[in-house]
Order: C-alpha cells, then structure tokens, then sequence
C-alpha cells in the first residue's frame, strides 16, 4: 500500500509504517485516530463496537452463510455503509482486510458439536458479543488478554479457546490445545481505519490516490492471508494436531435465539438485509 500509495502520488504522498504494536494497542490507536495524532491504523473490529454500533455484527456467529457470502457483502452497499457509519466518530473505514474465520481449539475435549462445549471454559477477546457467542453455544466465556493467554491455556485457567488458523499457529498455542475444530462461527475482519481530521485535510485527487492505493492491498492481503492460513493448518496438523471439521447446522441452529435477541434494533435490521442476499450456489 505504501509504495503504491507513493507511485500513484508521484512521490508527493508517503506513508510511514509503525508495526507491531509501536504506537500503542488498538483502543488507544483508535483514540489516536479521533484528535487526528495518528492518520491511520489495522485494527480487528472487535473493539470498534465501542465506538461505532454496527460493527457488532461480525462478532454475531453465523450471520454469513459462506466465505464468498461473507465477501459479497463486504464488497458491497452494506459493508461500505458500515465502514462510513464511524465518520460521526471521527473514523473513516478505507477497507476490510481478511481476518479468516473464528473456530475452537481445546486441550482435552475435541468440539464436533455445541454439547462438546458445555462445561468447558473458553477464553474469549474481551467482547461483550463474543461472551453471549460462547454462552449461546453452551460454554463458559472467559475474557484474557491475547497475551496472557498461552499461560492460562497451559496452567488451565481456561480449557480452550477460539481464533483464526494463522493466529493459532502464529502463537503456539497448538502446543497446548490438540483439537482444533473447524466450525467457523464468526468472521471477524480487520479494518483499516483512517482519522477524519486527516482524511478531511487531503485533496480530492489525495484522496483517490489513497483509496486506490488501500483497494489494491485490500485484494493482495486476502490472497497472503489464504496462503497463510493453508500454511497454518498443515503445520498444526505435522505437529500433532487434530483438525476436525463439524457438521455447522446445530451450531447454527444454537445460536438462533441470539440472533433473535436484537429485534427491533439496527443490528436485527442488518442481520435481515444480509441474510436476503442471495450468492452463486445457494439453494433455493
């Protein structure tokens, strides 16, 4: 993004990149964002339901019924209007980046089904949408920071978890948890974040430089995040562990009356939209 950012400009407009947490966590960079500190930042809509409402609907499990339904409305009227609904909060959403899918991953109890899950302590990030997930599906969600969480698997503060292949491989976390069960109950993407005081300050042709420059490496990282998420789940598996792939219907089928629980809200309202938009393969 950046060096096309500085091809397209003819070198009038550069990015500087600060990885790996430099300037802050996602909380405070986004606070960063709203006095205009910081132009730009990644970061997991999770924490965005703080700030813009609407964001809580990728935490809701199973509101997308495929990969490419998942994309279809990213891609569309309705991901482009909840990437603009932060600008009232001063955040501008560019793009949505691949943050693959959210699935479980135990010590001792593999998960085919949501009664696999009762009784166990599931670590959750800290989401007030991800705890009602847990519950609905009939474990006991436990809030932990990301980093303390290899501890509290290992010392069995929590018996499993939930993430991404990448993020389960990436962190070890497979020495721990043997069972890793593909259910796929949220995509959860990240989004790249722009400050509206900054993003206001550029020019018109400024800004379609940017946002070409955002759209070409929003299609490059999916492409990266597919080849990492294959290399992810061949390497869990060398290493001992088994991948097991659930039949998705009574997960589904438990999380019906969560979905039911926002009626008459903007959520349900979104929830509706999405699920009446049809996809190449889908069964009449």
């Amino acid at each position: 993004m950046s060096e096309r950012l500085s091809e397209k400009s003819g070198g009038q407009m550069q990015m500087d990149i600060y990885p790996s947490g430099q300037l802050g966590a996602e909380r405070e960079l986004i606070e960063l964002l709203q006095i205009g500190s910081l132009a730009m930042t990644k970061v997991s809509a999770s924490p965005m339901e703080s700030f813009v409402p609407e964001m809580k609907l990728f935490s809701i499990p199973y509101v997308f019924r495929s990969e490419d339904h998942l994309w279809q409305i990213l891609e569309g009227k309705i991901g482009r209007d909840i990437l603009l609904a932060g600008q009232d909060f001063r955040l501008r959403g560019l793009g949505y980046y691949d943050a693959g899918s959210r699935s479980f991953h135990t010590k001792e109890n593999p998960v085919k089904s949501p009664e696999d899950l009762k009784g166990l302590k599931i670590r959750v990030m800290k989401s007030q949408t991800a705890v009602q997930m847990v519950q609905a599906l009939g474990g006991s969600a436990t809030p932990i920071s990301w980093g303390e969480l290899y501890t509290a698997l290992q010392q069995g503060v929590v018996d499993g978890a939930e993430n991404n292949p990448p993020s389960f491989y990436l962190s070890k976390h497979y020495e721990v948890c043997k069972y890793y069960a593909l259910d796929e109950h949220t995509s959860v993407p990240d989004i790249l974040l722009m400050s509206t005081v900054v993003w206001n300050s550029l020019t018109e042709q400024q800004q379609t430089w940017l946002q070409e420059a955002v759209d070409e490496s929003v299609t490059y990282q999916r492409k990266v995040w597919k080849e990492s998420s294959d290399r992810a789940l061949a390497e869990v598996q060398k290493a001992g562990v088994e991948v097991i792939y659930p039949e998705k219907a009574p997960f589904q089928e438990s999380v019906k009356e969560m979905h039911e629980s926002y009626k008459g809200t903007t959520i349900y309202d979104l929830i509706e939209k999405i699920d009446a938009v049809k996809i190449e393969g889908d069964i009449e």
